[in-house]
This record gives C-alpha cells, sequence and structure tokens, in this order.
C-alpha cells in the first residue's frame, strides 16, 4: 500500500488536475460565444498540454480503467483550438460537452477512491501510534 504522504501528494495532484479539466470546459464555453483572444487560445493549448502531460504522471501513479487514456487524448484531439470550436456546430459541442463530462466524473470517481485509501491510511497510523509500546 502507498505511503499516507505519497496518498496525499496524490490527492493533491489530482485536485489540481480536475481544476484543468474545468478550465478545459470553461474553453469551450469561451468557443460558443465566439468571444475568445489570441491569449486565451493559447491558454488553451496551455491546458491542453498540462492534461495530457498529468495524465501521463497519474497512470504511471496509479491503475487507471476509466477514464482510459485513449478517452482523454480522443476528447483532447477533437478539440484542436477554439477556433476550430467557435467553428463547429452546436451538435458537435454539445458531443464534445458529453464526452467530457464522462471523463470529469470518471475522475472525480478516482479521486474519490483515493482519498478512501488516504482516510484508511490516516486511521491505520492512527490506531498503530495509539498501540505503540513505550519503550
Amino acid at each position: 500500500m502507498m505511503q499516507y504522504k505519497k496518498l496525499d501528494q496524490l490527492v493533491l495532484q489530482f485536485e489540481n488536475y480536475l481544476e484543468c479539466w474545468k478550465q478545459f470546459n470553461h474553453f469551450i464555453n469561451l468557443a460558443r460565444s465566439k468571444k475568445f483572444s489570441s491569449e486565451d487560445e493559447n491558454q488553451f493549448l496551455e491546458v491542453k498540454s498540462v492534461i495530457v502531460q498529468e495524465l501521463e504522471l497519474i497512470l504511471g501513479t496509479i491503475e487507471c480503467e476509466s477514464p482510459s487514456r485513449e478517452d482523454v487524448h480522443s476528447l483532447i484531439s477533437a478539440a484542436p483550438s477554439l477556433r476550430y470550436l467557435s467553428d463547429s456546430n452546436e451538435g458537435n459541442l454539445r458531443a464534445l460537452e458529453n464526452q467530457w463530462h464522462k471523463v470529469y466524473v470518471g475522475f472525480q470517481a478516482l479521486l474519490g477512491q483515493i482519498k478512501v485509501r488516504q482516510r484508511q491510511a490516516q486511521s491505520e497510523s492512527f490506531l498503530a501510534g495509539l498501540f505503540k509500546k513505550k519503550s
């Protein structure tokens, strides 16, 4: 089992990762409104880069069947730029949002599972401290 500190780090990493996913959705909405700047376009590219890179760090730490690497890559690939998304029809944007939502919920569930392990490790550590022999 992972050490308690590693679990803390993983929870923090996951929470930050999910913030990137929220930003991704924000950018979908920016594209839909057709009100974005070249700076927004650059930030969108940066968020996508972080999502893909952090995914590899996460997958290197824990097993994750769903959402899969392919789920994430296909979603990111379906949104090459804000300009591309702004030219997409509403049906395509809704399909992208639906795909985003499935991935986002999947990662939220995974975070919940990690937090369960974190709490178990905390209680085991607490109990071990209570029953430790005094020398």
